[in-house]
């Protein structure tokens, strides 16, 4: 299996034209949340293009701010970005065998949920350089407003600020209210975390465990209930 043509990279730039404008949107929130906690847009861009995960930089923003320590930093995205595992493994069976593990490493690099949408819907073979063009062009969409969302931060008022940063709730609250629609299930795990939160955020001795924590406790928690009470089943061919 070849690894592509130059005709590949440009139809992976072009299938990710709609990543990269979404990830714009998205990543100029997380600019502007950077920018609350001091973050320069250097480091808030390196942050955005060394992690390439938006559930992920959300939520280590609060540990960064209280100057966490590095291990809580590590658990926490271990548990947020474990999903992209199970992606990574099957994006990988739609790879030739001639592809070599450091090809296989720069693909895995921008396994993210929308990405691995337009990679496993892809018909045919997945040549490295289809992935490459998809990577590079969505990437620079997520870093581009990551950057653009610090700088806004630095320098407009800071109630124009304030109303931005609503717009990562607005994200979620997006994703999450169609799918609590049609599952049941989903619509129990939501309500369940937002219980075991609010549990965690005011009652005594337990509020003291730092937000960091709380997460991957709540994640893992109820992740394993919902496992257990309504596995998902496969689907029979």
């Amino acid at each position: 299996m070849k690894k592509g043509t130059f005709r590949d990279f440009l139809l992976g730039c072009q299938s990710a034209i709609p990543i990269c404008l979404g990830y714009i949107a998205v990543s100029f929130a997380f600019g502007i949340e950077s920018s609350k906690i001091g973050m320069t847009p250097f480091q808030a861009a390196m942050t955005s293009l060394l992690n390439v995960t938006s559930a992920g930089q959300f939520s280590a923003l609060e540990v960064i701010a209280r100057n966490g320590s590095f291990v809580e930093l590590a658990i926490l995205q271990f548990i947020i970005n474990l999903r992209y595992m199970l992606m990574s493994t099957a994006l990988s069976q739609k790879l030739g065998k001639d592809v070599n593990t450091l090809e296989r490493m720069g693909i895995s690099y921008g396994v993210t949920d929308e990405i691995f949408a337009v990679s496993i819907f892809k018909k045919g073979p997945l040549y490295p350089l289809f992935s490459y063009g998809l990577i590079i062009t969505s990437v620079f969409g997520w870093v581009l407003g990551t950057i653009l969302g610090s700088v806004a931060g630095q320098i407009l008022p800071q109630i124009f600020i304030s109303s931005l940063g609503l717009a990562i709730y607005g994200m979620f609250i997006a994703i999450i209210i169609p799918e609590t629609r049609v599952s049941k299930a989903i619509a129990a795990v939501v309500i369940s975390s937002m219980a075991m939160s609010c549990v965690f955020t005011y009652a005594p001795y337990l509020k003291m465990i730092s937000a960091g924590f709380r997460i991957i406790i709540v994640t893992v928690v109820v992740a394993a209930v919902a496992a257990i009470v309504a596995p998902v089943r496969e689907e029979k061919a």
